[in-house]
């Protein structure tokens, strides 16, 4: 069954700013009947809608909702909001994320372990979990896109915590995909993305690996725009993280970590960092 946006429900996470925003444009400029916008940040939000209330069609739906997708109950309530008022959802973009770019042991567990495995890994879970039953009820063309990242195929000095919670989310992700597809749910489709570094302000202050320039925002939203609407499996961003995919699993580790230590610099990307203020 072939996709389509036009006429779609889009819910997007961390909409109001970044990645998020760009995607709920592209949502809106291609002719999505409703766009749903969930995000902390009240005031971003509130800018967002605005802005995108300027160009949306008459009968497009612009739906912001002040979500903490830290707490599960929260992201159950709203959910629950969405099916009453729209009957559901047909695309899901699992696009929120946090970082904390430090040792693990100066990690606390509240503030940064556990609070990044909720926004990273669980959340994610918990409301694709809310609308994946209706999705494939409705025996439409629907598709799932989890932004993972690079960090999760590969171990990094300073992301330890994110790292491990992208390694869970596309576990989970891809194992999702084959269960759909072992199932015949073949019109929902399941996009994980693994890109490495993008310039939108999260990884403020790190230096790019060889070979791997920081990418632009707009450059990647494109990328996973064309996935998303081909049912892509899977998207890894630039050709170089599926280079070290392949050299990770032919190589002794040692000479694995040399190579991306010392000749690549994957391991000193974060010595740097800043992050979004």
């Amino acid at each position: 069954m072939t996709f389509t946006v036009a006429g779609s429900r889009i819910l997007i996470t961390g909409a109001a700013m970044g990645m998020g925003k760009l995607y709920a444009q592209r949502a809106v400029a291609e002719g999505a009947a409703a766009v749903i916008l969930w995000d902390i940040n009240k005031a971003a939000l509130s800018e967002t809608t605005k802005e995108l209330l300027s160009f949306a069609g008459s009968q497009q739906k612009i739906v912001p909702m002040l979500v903490d997708i830290a707490e599960r109950t929260a992201i159950e309530k709203a959910a629950a909001k969405v099916r009453d008022d729209l009957g559901g959802v047909d695309v899901i973009i699992n696009n929120a994320g946090v970082v904390r770019g430090t040792f693990f042991w100066d990690h606390e567990n509240e503030r940064d372990t556990e609070f990044i495995m909720k926004i990273n890994a669980l959340a994610p879970m918990f409301i694709t979990h809310e609308f994946l039953s209706g999705m494939i009820d409705a025996e439409r063309p629907a598709r799932i896109v989890n932004i993972a990242s690079a960090a999760g195929t590969l171990a990094n000095p300073k992301m330890s915590v994110y790292a491990s919670s992208k390694w869970a989310l596309i576990g989970w992700s891809d194992s999702v995909r084959l269960e759909l597809s072992q199932q015949h749910f073949d019109h929902v489709q399941v996009t994980t993305v693994c890109p490495s570094y993008i310039a939108t302000g999260m990884f403020e202050g790190v230096k790019g690996p060889l070979m791997t320039p920081i990418m632009q925002p707009d450059y990647v939203v494109n990328r996973v725009w064309k996935a998303m609407i081909q049912g892509k499996p899977m998207l890894m961003l630039p050709w170089t993280v599926h280079l070290s995919k392949v050299l990770k699993g032919i190589l002794p580790l040692r000479w694995f970590d040399a190579i991306a230590g010392k000749v690549f610099g994957v391991y000193n990307t974060m010595d740097h960092f800043t992050g979004r203020k």
